[in-house]
């Protein structure tokens, strides 16, 4: 679905990694949604003052201005206070991490990002949604790219906190991931088996779909003759088994021992060009 995003009241929310690696691109995008609309501007330094800014936008449009990881975490804040059916998002890409907002279609230069957000159209996007009420944009592997650092695992809420007031509004944990190894895992589409703790996994990718399902693929580990990757389609997706991690947009989550993911049909409303 989409509709208009035109507002002339803006939050802008300005990521501080963008500001320490990116000036130029957030003062570009900064003079020109301030010239095409009425904008707040908010610095946050931390997580906390990040998720206040987005509780008290009241009527404003909120935008962010930063890398894949902030706009994981904006939707993620919103998600949390049940806020994404009613808020229509956007986004003007500064950062290195931006392969989640080019792949939902958002423009990676500043000025074009920034007239997209004054001109573009709300569009409403599917979203993953995992048992621990983490959200996902893109699309999730298991196991995850080697060399990469992990987000903190689940379940330590302080050392999230720490790390994020002094580094930035990401959690991430400065540890390498240890190389993929075959899995045995049991891989679930709407309570079906696809595949089973018999056979060991090289990767399991889930991608939101169109229409409320999701885009399943395991690639069977090859033994001999190469093995045929199994796909499926469905709301439902639950991987068991051995501790495993996965990737999720700008970050590495687990060691888990299962996790499942609900698709949320037009969770998200982006602004993105207009056609």
């Amino acid at each position: 679905m989409v509709t208009s995003a035109t507002s002339d009241q803006l939050l802008v929310v300005i990521d501080p990694v963008a500001r320490r690696t990116d000036g130029e691109s957030v003062r570009i995008a900064k003079d020109v949604l301030s010239a095409g609309a009425h904008t707040k501007v908010c610095l946050p330094e931390g997580p906390e003052e990040f998720a206040r800014a987005l509780a008290r936008r009241g009527s404003r449009r909120p935008v962010v201005v930063g890398d894949d990881r902030a706009l994981v975490r904006a939707v993620s804040v919103l998600h949390r206070r049940r806020e994404l059916a009613g808020c229509a998002l956007s986004v003007v890409p500064v950062g290195s991490l931006l392969s989640v907002a080019r792949s939902l279609g958002v423009p990676t230069g500043a000025v074009a990002a920034a007239r997209a957000v004054l001109d573009g159209a709300e569009r409403r996007l599917d979203l993953l949604v995992d048992d621990s009420d983490g959200v996902v944009l893109g699309a999730l592997h298991i196991p995850p790219v080697t060399g990469h650092t992990p987000s903190a695992e689940a379940g330590r809420p302080w050392l999230r906190t720490a790390q994020s007031l002094v580094r930035t509004l990401v959690p991430t944990r400065e540890t390498t991931v240890p190389a993929p190894r075959p899995a045995r895992l049991r891989v679930e589409v709407d309570g079906v088996t696809v595949l089973d703790l018999d056979q060991p996994v090289e990767a399991v990718s889930v991608t939101p779909g169109d229409a409320g399902v999701a885009e399943v693929e395991v690639r069977p580990l090859s033994v001999g003759a190469e093995a045929s990757p199994v796909r499926a389609r469905g709301r439902t997706v639950s991987v068991s088994g051995a501790d495993f991690r996965y990737r999720a947009d700008a970050g590495v989550w687990g060691p888990v021992r299962r996790r499942t993911w609900t698709v949320r049909e037009g969770a998200l409303g982006l602004v993105l060009p207009g056609a």
